[in-house]
C-alpha cells in the first residue's frame, strides 16, 4: 500500500546547511557523545562516561526530572484562526523541495518567504512560487544565519525546517522566540534538555513546536489507529516501530545530501537516530500522552560493521569517509514501558542490505495487526491461524483519507494528508492533532536508546515532558472531521 516499498525515499533533506554544523560537530566525530551532553545530566555522568563506564543510576534519575513550568501548558491550545496560512520554509533541499509544492496546493496557504543557503535551490523553490500564481516570496541566501531574519519577518505564522538535524533545534527555537509556529522534520533536537527547552519555549511564547511525523497520517496507521480506539484489538498490550532502510549508497553518495552531515553521525552516536516513524505512530496507538506515558527505555546495539564494509566495496582509498570511525549500531532495537504496562519495540537500522519496513505492529488481547507486508489476525473475524486480509478494513479508514483517497505527493499520499490537516487546523482554529509533548516523546530515544546501549542496556528514564498530565484522555491524530 505504501508508495515506499516501492521507491523508498528518505524522510529527510539534503541542503547547504551542513558546513557549521558540520565543523560543531568535529570534536565528537569517531569519539561519540557524553551521556551528559546528550542526557542533559549531571556531572556525575560525563565523569563516568570519560571513565569509560556507565552513568551513575543518580546521573540516570536526573534526566526524569522536570523541571518547573515555565508558562501555562500549551495541551489543547487551538491555533488562531486566520483567513490565510502564510508559511516560512526554510530548508530546500531533497525534502524542503517536495514539501514546497504541497504548501502551493493547499487552500488558503500562502509561501511567504524561502532560505536556504545555496541559492540555486531557493531560486528553484521560489520559481515555484510564483508559477502557482503566488506573489514572489522573499529569499534570504545570504550565509547560514540568514534563517533568523525570515523569522523576524512580521507577516510569517508558520515557520516550516527540513535541514540537518544539527540545526533542527536552533531554529524551531529561533521561531518560537519570533513569535512564530513551528513544524520540524525530525528528529527535532538531539539531547534532552534541548527538548525540555522547546517544551519550555513553547508554554512561554504560546507557539506550538510540532514534530512534523508524516507517518501518522499513513492510511495503514490512521485505520489501525481508528481500530484499536474502536476496541477491535481489545486491551492493548504491545507495539513495534522501525526505521530499517538501507542508506548507504546515498549516505556516500556525494550529491544527494549537501555535504555527508548524516553518515557523519554515525560517528557520534551508538543508539537510535530516527525513531520517529516507528515510534509515533505506535504511540498514537496507544495514546501516549492521553491516558498513558512512556516511562523506561532499555536498548541494546549491534556492532558496527555494515558502513565500514560498504566504504572498503565502493569508496576509492583517498576518499574523505576513510577518515571517520563508524560506532552508530547497525541495528539498535529498544523497548519502552509505558504507565500501563504495555511494550513497545523500537527498531533503527539504515547500514545493512534489507527492504524498506517500519513494522508498525499492534497488539492486544483480541488479535494483532503487522505490516510489511499488511496483514490482520483478530477475533472473531480470524480463525485456524491464518492471517486475514486487511484490505476489507478499508471502511475504517479515517474520515482524511475517505476525503482525500488518492492525494499527491510523496510517501504515498501521507505527506499530503499531514501538510493538509495542519493547514486546516490553523486556518479553523482548532487544536492540532500533536503538540510539543508529542514531539520531545517521540525524540527522547534519539540520546535514551545512546544512553543505554553505553550502559549495557540499563533502563533510562524517559521525562514525563506533560509534567503530570498525561493522564488526561484528549483527542489526537484520530481526530473528528470538522464543519467548515
Amino acid at each position: 500500500m505504501h508508495d515506499e516499498n516501492a521507491t523508498p525515499v528518505p524522510d529527510d533533506s539534503a541542503d547547504g546547511y551542513s558546513r557549521r554544523a558540520m565543523l560543531r560537530g568535529v570534536g565528537v566525530a569517531g569519539a561519540g557523545l557524553g551521556l551528559g551532553a546528550l542526557t542533559g545530566g549531571t556531572a556525575h555522568a560525563d565523569a563516568a562516561d570519560r571513565a569509560g563506564g556507565a552513568a551513575s543510576p543518580a546521573a540516570g534519575q536526573a534526566t526524569d526530572a522536570a523541571p518547573a513550568r515555565k508558562g501555562e501548558t500549551m495541551i489543547g491550545v487551538p491555533f488562531e484562526r486566520r483567513g490565510t496560512v502564510r508559511v516560512g520554509m526554510i530548508g530546500l533541499g531533497n525534502r524542503g523541495d517536495g514539501m514546497v509544492d504541497l504548501f502551493l496546493a493547499m487552500p488558503g496557504v500562502q509561501v511567504v518567504a524561502l532560505c536556504d543557503p545555496v541559492k540555486e535551490k531557493t531560486a528553484r523553490a521560489a520559481k515555484k512560487v510564483s508559477d502557482a500564481g503566488q506573489p514572489a516570496p522573499a529569499t534570504y541566501t545570504k550565509g547560514e544565519d540568514d534563517f533568523e531574519n525570515l523569522c523576524k519577518r512580521g507577516d510569517i505564522d508558520f515557520v516550516y525546517v527540513a535541514t540537518p538535524w544539527d540545526w533542527h533545534f536552533e531554529m524551531a527555537k529561533t521561531a518560537m522566540l519570533n513569535g512564530k509556529h513551528v513544524g520540524v522534520e525530525c528528529p527535532i533536537a538531539l539531547r534532552l534538555d534541548q527538548l525540555w527547552e522547546l517544551v519550555d519555549l513553547s508554554e512561554r511564547t504560546r507557539r506550538h513546536c510540532m514534530q512534523l511525523e508524516n507517518c501518522c497520517y499513513g492510511r495503514n496507521e490512521m485505520r489501525v489507529l481508528r481500530m484499536a480506539h474502536a476496541g477491535k484489538f481489545g486491551r492493548l498490550l504491545h507495539g513495534a516501530g522501525a526505521y530499517i532502510h538501507d542508506l548507504r549508497g546515498l549516505m556516500f553518495d556525494p550529491h544527494y545530501y549537501e555535504g555527508p552531515w548524516r553518515r557523519l553521525w554515525h560517528t557520534r552516536l551508538r543508539g537510535d537516530l530516527y525513531p520517529n516513524h516507528g515510534f509515533g505512530p505506535v504511540a498514537n496507538y496507544m495514546d501516549i500522552n492521553r491516558g498513558d506515558r512512556v516511562t523506561h527505555i532499555s536498548s541494546f546495539g549491534t556492532p558496527s560493521l555494515g558502513l565500514a564494509e560498504y566504504r572498503e566495496a565502493k569508496m576509492p582509498h583517498g576518499d574523505p569517509s576513510w577518515k571517520e570511525t563508524y560506532i552508530e549500531s547497525d541495528r539498535t532495537i529498544s523497548l519502552v514501558q509505558t504507565a500501563k504496562g504495555r511494550v513497545i519495540r523500537l527498531e533503527h537500522d539504515v547500514s545493512t542490505p534489507h527492504p524498506y519496513s517500519r513494522i508498525n505492529s499492534l497488539g492486544g488481547t483480541k488479535g494483532v495487526f503487522e505490516d510489511y507486508p499488511e496483514r490482520i489476525y483478530i477475533e472473531p473475524d480470524h480463525t485456524n491461524d491464518n492471517w486475514g486480509d486487511f484490505s476489507k478494513y478499508a471502511d475504517w479508514d479515517h474520515w482524511l483519507w475517505k476525503e482525500h483517497s488518492n492525494p499527491p505527493g510523496g510517501h504515498g499520499g501521507m505527506d499530503y494528508i499531514m501538510v493538509f490537516r495542519l493547514m486546516q487546523c490553523m486556518r479553523l482554529g482548532l487544536v492540532p492533532d500533536f503538540d510539543v509533548y508529542d514531539a520531545a516523546t517521540w525524540t527522547s530515544p534519539v540520546p535514551l536508546s545512546h544512553a543505554s546501549i553505553k550502559a549495557n542496556g540499563t533502563p533510562q528514564p524517559i521525562p514525563d515532558f506533560t509534567r503530570g498530565l498525561w493522564e488526561k484522555a484528549r483527542s489526537g491524530v484520530d481526530s473528528q472531521k470538522p464543519e467548515g
